[in-house]
């Protein structure tokens, strides 16, 4: 159950912060790096046990704390690299099972804005994006739902779609694929599909994602409501008062809005702050979370603005 904990604050964070990352709608512009902080509090009682929502007494309330530091460089200003690194805290409330805490997967990637065009009173714009991820330490994926990752390396595909009216509405799309490897667990056997399968290594399900928004900028503030949707292609349920596997189906469907502001003061030219709540309404075989998330992020620009488009 945790890995959709950190898939989804990953695609929520960057989906609606102005670091410009691997969801959204917006770019850095060339010689601009935008870099920062993002933390999230995650927490559920109830679970999908399959299609089955319940609780269980023997683990209570999952907290899972996030910290994601979070770079974008504008190498042109159609084509942007992005580096994620977050550092990952869990814990339960009742029981004898012990949370982890470490750092995680790195993630880096392009994104290049391949189409744009201007009508009269909007603006749309195409987007596609690669990126790649890898465990920086060794953590062990084999103890859902406190492990910190799933210790698997990913690969993913993204397409995204922004358009913006002038009076300052604006919706924004993005689909992507994730190609995952197997992982290598601690223990010599382990089940899948109802059936022991001898062996460390086990199979994890490539994925899909898609989000949605809808929301409004006007001058520094900007408001917005966010749908995401996260399917596993292929796994099996977890079994009857059993523990959750790194092969189970893992499918979560969230809603949540967020709040940027970026701080008009020219001392402080190049701030923003934003804040953001979500809630998991439908799943199988993930928590039933709810997750607050804050950051506070900064641009640097090296070339000077009059020489660069706009961000947006």
């Amino acid at each position: 159950m945790n890995k959709y904990i950190y898939l989804i604050l990953l695609a929520l964070s960057s989906y609606v912060t102005s670091a410009q990352t691997f969801t959204d709608g917006l770019m850095m512009p060339k010689g601009s790096f935008c870099t920062g902080f993002m933390y999230s509090n995650d927490k559920w009682t109830k679970y999908w046990e399959g299609e089955l929502n319940r609780e269980n007494g023997n683990i209570g309330t999952i907290t899972t704390q996030n910290i994601m530091w979070i770079g974008t460089y504008g190498i042109i200003d159609k084509l942007n690299f992005l580096v994620t690194v977050p550092y990952v805290k869990t814990k339960a409330s009742q029981g004898t099972l012990r949370g982890f805490e470490g750092i995680q997967d790195l993630t880096v990637g392009l994104k290049y804005n391949f189409f744009a065009h201007e009508f009269t009173a909007s603006k749309l714009k195409l987007f596609g994006a690669v990126s790649y991820s890898t465990p920086l330490t060794d953590y062990t994926p084999d103890y859902l739902p406190l492990s910190i990752g799933m210790g698997s390396d990913k690969l993913a595909l993204r397409l995204n779609g922004y358009y913006r009216l002038t009076q300052g509405w604006f919706t924004a799309v993005s689909g992507g694929y994730t190609l995952r490897s197997n992982v290598t667990m601690d223990r010599p056997a382990h089940y899948y599909n109802g059936h022991l399968v001898n062996s460390t290594e086990a199979f994890l399900p490539n994925m899909f994602d898609f989000a949605a928004s809808i929301g409004y900028i006007k001058g520094p503030l900007q408001a917005q409501v966010d749908y995401m949707q996260m399917n596993t292609l292929g796994g099996d349920d977890i079994g009857r008062q059993g523990m959750p596997e790194v092969g189970n189906r893992m499918n979560a469907s969230k809603m949540g809005v967020t709040l940027m502001y970026y701080v008009p003061l020219k001392a402080l030219k190049g701030l923003a702050i934003r804040g953001a709540y979500a809630n998991t309404v439908a799943g199988r075989n993930v928590g039933q979370s709810t997750t607050f998330m804050a950051g506070i992020l900064y641009t640097i620009r090296f070339i000077r603005e009059t020489e660069t488009q706009a961000i947006q």
